[in-house]
């Protein structure tokens, strides 16, 4: 999911998505028993501002079955913020089915090392273009233009460790400091990373199928945190051909998200910035064409796997397109603008 640097003066506003739901209010709600992923019909995402006043609450009371947020404890600068807190607040609301109460995921980017976390120590050299990083498990920049974003090779002992072990470095690692909070289950981005041209090559030098490797690290993220809480959720963002280049994907998560599907936006765009939604992504049959990634992502709901779809549109009649095609699909839909910094 597109994000910026956390706590820069720029872009620390507020974010926060939401989608119209197809329910109730939640003044009914009265239990504590999450509602299952299968039935959410509308989410929202916050992953910046949650330290200011009055965010937690404004998630708490939106109308949607469904919250992916920023953990906040894996931040470097995070100012003592109660992430406990925040998540007992928020699972403390009901989503629109009053007999449940709403899903609260944890946004992980599990293939990109980002420059605002409390792992990224200060002398760890960003990599460059023709360079890999220090540590070189960093092995490239973001493709689409984010910055503090690299691409890692995900298959290394080191970054297994940061993200889901903890041992080697005598920390807790990411995976453990959401599952420690509470947290429903972990909305994972850059699955992609498989596809990545700086990932690949580094793969191809070390004999290694990047496809494979991403279904396995997955099935770790999985394992470990299955044995600490059995209901965990695993979520995969984007990366949606991987069902057809890798045996046993299906196996290890419960759910995947695209971004878009419809129309796209370009990163470290402001929200009125004319590049922050309503570029066109390509139609047709074409691989990450439209109707293309539509034909993929329904072997996901055939196997039992909801779809959610992340769509960037700033004209009206854009969002209502991207909305519609979402939903005749079976699909639940989100749009906002590729900032993320506002209610749409």
């Amino acid at each position: 999911m597109k994000k910026y640097r956390v706590k820069t003066a720029v872009f620390s506003a507020v974010m926060t998505i939401a989608i119209v739901g197809h329910g109730s209010t939640t003044a009914g709600y009265k239990t504590p028993v999450p509602i299952s992923i299968w039935l959410v019909k509308s989410w929202a995402c916050q992953l910046q501002g949650l330290e200011y006043d009055g965010a937690v609450e404004k998630l708490a009371s939106l109308e949607v079955d469904m919250l992916v947020v920023e953990p906040m404890s894996t931040l470097k600068e995070d100012d003592g913020f109660d992430a406990v807190g925040m998540v007992k607040r928020l699972m403390d609301s009901g989503s629109t089915n009053p007999n449940y109460r709403k899903l609260i995921l944890a946004y992980v980017d599990i293939g990109q090392a980002e420059e605002w976390r409390t792992y990224f120590k200060d002398d760890w050299r960003p990599p460059a273009r023709f360079r890999p990083g220090r540590p070189d498990f960093m092995v490239g920049i973001d493709p689409d233009g984010w910055s503090g974003n690299y691409p890692v090779a995900y298959w290394d002992k080191r970054w297994k460790e940061i993200v889901i072990y903890g041992v080697i470095y005598g920390e807790r690692s990411v995976l453990k400091e959401v599952v420690d909070l509470g947290f429903d289950g972990i909305y994972m981005d850059w699955v992609k990373a498989y596809d990545d041209e700086s990932v690949i090559k580094k793969a191809r030098v070390e004999g290694r199928d990047p496809a494979a490797e991403m279904v396995k690290f997955i099935g770790e993220i999985r394992e470990y945190s299955s044995k600490r809480n059995p209901d965990f959720l695993v979520v995969a963002q984007n990366g949606p051909y991987l069902i057809e280049e890798a045996k046993g994907y299906l196996d290890v998560i419960d759910a995947i998200a695209i971004e878009d599907l419809s129309f796209s936006g370009g990163g470290d765009t402001y929200w009125d910035d004319p590049e922050s939604g309503d570029i066109k992504t390509p139609r047709g049959t074409c691989r990450w064409c439209r109707d293309d990634l539509a034909r993929v992502l329904v072997k996901y709901l055939k196997a039992g796997r909801p779809v959610f779809t992340v769509d960037y549109c700033i004209r009206a009649e854009n969002a209502r397109e991207a909305r519609e095609y979402s939903i005749s699909r079976g699909f639940v839909p989100f749009v906002s603008r590729t900032p993320l910094d506002r209610l749409p």
